[in-house]
């Protein structure tokens, strides 16, 4: 049996709204914000233009990176009496690189009931457009600002084999590319979208080096909003017996059998010991 808090306690739907297209807007997400006692808005002024556009008229409040925090609680005490509210960012799906997590957080822990209401999202558009493994990504959001900061992060995912996802800015774009460029290779296969589902979109699929040749190209394909996605490093195929063993062959012809099965051990990736034994065998026989 419910207490009576619980029957009184609102519900927080977080709203996913076009990342370009007003068209997007889903039939879901329009009678959600039609519904809601409150609407929490990282821009107000760029959600009242969606609201003037769907022809609906409801208070909003912001919610961003600078004031999440101490507009949370307001909101919860507006939740805890049966209030309503819907929570959208400014393009997408709220949380993703956008303000909310503090949000959501303190509506678990005041057991207040939370409904997503799914929709555009420029990380799965991208991805879905891409042409590059989707089946395993992961999402980085965005870099940092710094060069020097940006290179040591992109350092650390030198060895990831998934697909890489980024957001970037049209004033950083191109350092970005260079960077990644710098770190992954000029030949490692990349995609950037650009404006996505707006009226001048672009889907550019090529090497790093050729991707920041287009970059320098022209002017245009350095405005708007930027997902970059990289390919995952290739995952090395381990050797087969008998490539194995041709290469321990080779390496005993001028090597001790210690050290010959040290260096195949970490060409091949396979055990330093299963190649110890493996190179006895061999020089046994030869010596036979």
């Amino acid at each position: 049996m419910q207490s009576k808090k619980n029957n009184m306690t609102g519900q927080l739907y977080v709203v996913a709204t076009p990342i370009g297209n007003l068209g997007d807007i889903s039939q879901r997400a329009k009678e959600t914000l039609e519904k809601v006692d409150l609407i929490a808005a990282e821009d107000t002024r760029h959600t009242g233009k969606l609201l003037a556009h769907l022809g609906i008229k409801k208070p909003m409040q912001s919610l961003h990176a600078h004031n999440e925090r101490a507009r949370t609680e307001k909101l919860i005490d507006l939740l805890q009496t049966g209030g309503s509210v819907a929570l959208v960012s400014d393009a997408g799906t709220p949380l993703i690189s956008d303000p909310g997590f503090p949000l959501i957080r303190a509506a678990q822990k005041a057991d207040i009931k939370i409904i997503p209401i799914p929709g555009p999202s420029a990380v799965i558009a991208a991805l879905s457009v891409a042409g590059l493994p989707c089946d395993r990504f992961i999402f980085e959001g965005f870099l940092p600002a710094k060069s020097k900061a940006r290179l040591a992060q992109l350092k650390t995912l030198t060895t990831e084999t998934r697909t890489l996802v980024f957001y970037e800015s049209p004033h950083r774009i191109e350092q970005t590319i260079t960077d990644m460029l710098a770190v992954f290779g000029a030949e490692r296969e990349a995609v950037i979208a650009r404006e996505l589902t707006k009226t001048f979109e672009q889907i550019k699929q090529a090497s790093l080096a050729e991707l920041q040749a287009w970059l320098q190209d022209s002017e245009n394909h350095r405005r708007g909003e930027f997902v970059v996605l990289v390919k995952g490093r290739e995952e090395k195929q381990p050797a087969t017996e008998p490539e194995i063993n041709q290469l321990l062959k080779i390496l005993l012809e001028e090597l001790p059998v210690k050290q010959a099965a040290k260096i195949a051990a970490k060409l091949s990736g396979e055990s330093k010991n299963k190649l110890y034994e493996l190179a006895l065998n061999f020089r046994q026989k030869d010596d036979r």
